[in-house]
């Protein structure tokens, strides 16, 4: 029986793969915390865990008719972004994959009213909201897969791809670290104003109403009160959630929903991104497990 040893939402954002110098021309002589955040994740956290998969809900990897796992024995190569390939251009990536992993999570999904497909084509692009993580936080031997956004997809359809992922992860025998790999509100700015609002200052979010909403759902998260943030998704989708905050959402239907209780802490600031909201909130499994919170409750 297997069983989710740590998650973590992420920010992926390209800024993390550019060179030092240029981190500090863009944010007024400093680096932006999420970079540091990384190399601390690392260090602090997974060095210490024992796993042997890692699950990224990749909030790039837009699919239309049904999600998609990746179930390659292994999936190495180059990166280049054909959106930003001036800051992340061939980037080397080798990482196992777990084929019976997701070929078990494909065969979960109908019973929970979804559609879970695994693709194992050498060719199948791969996308830098798996790569940035993977650059900084792959450790050794451990496999890692990424799911897709499905685009179609509402919040209950998210829900229900983690549900079916629980399932899995409890019926094989593996130690998984999930990874919500996206950012909070993603509104960006248009391009004639961007280049004003590079740095990391909150100040720099789109608006005001965005940076309160990323706010108010990230003292929630460290408080544990993931059942409340998932009450008010239809309240977050107005400020445009990355993926339609479905890394999220996959995520914490794997661990549970309204029961996934664990509280967060962070390993960043919550920082801009030409406009965008991006931090790291971290999970750590409570001793009791990750719903023992609201079973003490109970």
């Amino acid at each position: 029986m297997g069983e989710v040893v740590a998650c973590g939402l992420i920010a992926h954002v390209p800024t993390v793969m550019l060179p030092l110098e240029i981190r500090h021309e863009l944010n007024n002589g400093q680096d932006f915390s999420v970079v540091d955040g990384f190399k601390r994740l690392r260090s602090e956290v997974l060095s210490k865990l024992d796993y042997d998969l890692v699950i990224v809900f990749d909030s790039h990897w837009f699919s239309t008719v049904e999600f998609l796992v990746t179930g390659h024995e292994r999936r190495h190569g180059k990166f280049t972004s054909d959106e930003l390939p001036r800051g992340m251009s061939q980037v080397p990536y080798d990482a196992p994959g777990d084929p019976a992993f997701a070929k078990a999570a494909s065969a979960n999904a109908r019973k929970h009213g979804t559609w879970i497909t695994a693709i194992d084509d050498p060719y199948l692009p791969i996308h830098y909201a798996t790569v940035n993580p993977l650059k900084y936080m792959q450790r050794d031997k451990e496999a890692w897969l990424s799911v897709s956004c499905c685009q179609t997809a509402e919040s209950e359809d998210f829900l229900r791809v983690g549900r079916a992922l629980r399932e899995t992860i409890a019926g094989i025998d593996r130690r998984v670290v999930l990874l919500a790999s996206g950012a909070m509100s993603h509104k960006f700015w248009p391009l004639q104003k961007l280049r004003e609002h590079e740095a990391a200052g909150v100040e720099h979010i789109f608006s005001p109403a965005h940076s309160a909403a990323d706010l108010e759902r990230i003292e929630w998260m460290k408080a544990g009160d993931h059942a409340r943030l998932l009450r008010t998704m239809p309240e977050f989708l107005r400020f445009k959630p990355e993926a339609n905050f479905g890394h999220y959402l996959m995520m914490a239907a794997a661990l549970g929903e309204e029961n996934f209780t664990a509280p967060g802490r962070l390993f960043s600031d919550y920082e801009n991104a030409i406009g965008t909201g991006q931090v790291h909130v971290w999970f750590d499994r409570p001793k009791d497990g990750w719903n023992a919170r609201r079973r003490a409750a109970e």
